[in-house]
C-alpha cells in the first residue's frame, strides 16, 4: 500500500525545492556580478591604455592594474579595480632596450634618476634633459601663475589664478586659451582682475575654464594672453604652459 505524505513531509520537501533553487539563483547572480566588474575593469585598462605609446614597452600600469605587453599590445593584466579618485597617470613600466630616449618625458618614464631641480632634469647616461615648463620664467615680471602649475594634471572644471601687472588687462580682463595635444582649442576664455587694474603693479586674477578632454591626447597647454585691443602683432604677448590631463 503506498504511504501517503504527511503535511510536514510535503512542506519540508517544498523548502527544500527552494532553498536549492535559491542557491542556484544566488550562484548565478554572483558569477553576472563578478563577470561584469571583471568586464568594466579590462574596459578601463583597455581605454586608458590609449594614452600611453606601448611601443618598445614590455610592462605597463593602466592607473590601477599592471599589465604585460606584447607587440604593442596589452596581453594580460591584473584584475584590481579602483575607484576614479584612487587612480593614477598611466606609464610604461618596463622598456625593451631599444627604448629611444629624447626628451625628459622619455627619460623619466624609463626609470633613470630624476633631479629635483626647477625645472626638473633626468639623467640618461651621459645625457641630461631638462623639463619643459614653457616660458614661465621669461614671464615672470608680467604675468604669474598660481594654479595650475606646469605639467599639473588638470580635470575640468579648470580654475586658474595668479597675479598679472596691469598693462597685461584691458577692462579688467585678459584672453585664456587651453589647447590639446594638436594645438586645436578645447576651451577659452577670460581671466578677470580681482581689483584695481589700471595700474602698472600686479594685480591678482581669476579664471574658471570647462572642458572635455580630447580622444587619443594626455596633454596639451595653457596661454595666459595679454589682452592687445590695438591688434598689433608688436603688442602682443603671452604666457604659455604644458599641462597633462586627467
Amino acid at each position: 500500500m503506498r504511504k501517503k505524505f504527511s503535511l510536514k513531509n510535503n512542506l519540508i520537501f517544498v523548502g527544500i525545492i527552494i532553498f536549492s533553487a535559491g542557491v542556484v539563483i544566488g550562484i548565478f547572480l554572483f558569477k553576472c556580478f563578478i563577470d561584469s566588474g571583471e568586464k568594466e575593469v579590462m574596459n578601463s585598462i583597455y581605454k586608458r591604455v590609449e594614452q600611453v605609446n606601448l611601443k618598445n614597452c614590455e610592462s605597463y600600469f593602466d592607473g590601477c592594474n599592471n599589465c604585460f605587453v606584447s607587440g604593442g599590445e596589452i596581453g594580460g593584466c591584473t584584475r584590481k579595480y579602483c575607484p576614479p579618485e584612487m587612480m593614477q597617470k598611466p606609464k610604461c613600466l618596463k622598456y625593451t632596450e631599444n627604448k629611444e630616449v629624447n626628451n625628459f618625458a622619455d627619460c623619466a618614464e624609463a626609470g633613470n634618476p630624476v633631479m629635483e631641480s626647477y625645472p626638473r632634469q633626468c639623467r640618461y647616461g651621459e645625457k641630461i634633459f631638462t623639463e619643459n615648463i614653457g616660458n614661465i620664467n621669461e614671464k615672470i615680471n608680467l604675468i604669474r601663475l598660481d594654479s595650475p602649475v606646469p605639467n599639473e594634471e588638470i580635470s575640468s572644471p579648470l580654475v586658474i589664478t595668479g597675479e598679472a601687472r596691469g598693462t597685461w588687462f584691458f577692462e579688467a580682463s585678459f584672453p585664456v586659451v587651453l589647447t590639446g595635444q594638436n594645438g586645436l582649442i578645447i576651451a577659452e576664455g577670460f581671466a578677470t582682475a580681482e581689483s584695481e587694474w589700471m595700474t602698472e603693479d600686479f594685480v591678482r586674477f581669476r579664471a574658471e575654464l570647462e572642458f572635455v578632454k580630447p580622444e587619443n591626447e594626455n596633454n596639451g597647454s595653457l596661454i595666459l594672453k595679454k589682452d592687445n585691443p590695438s591688434g598689433m602683432p608688436e603688442l602682443d604677448d603671452a604666457l604659455e604652459i604644458p599641462i597633462w590631463f586627467k
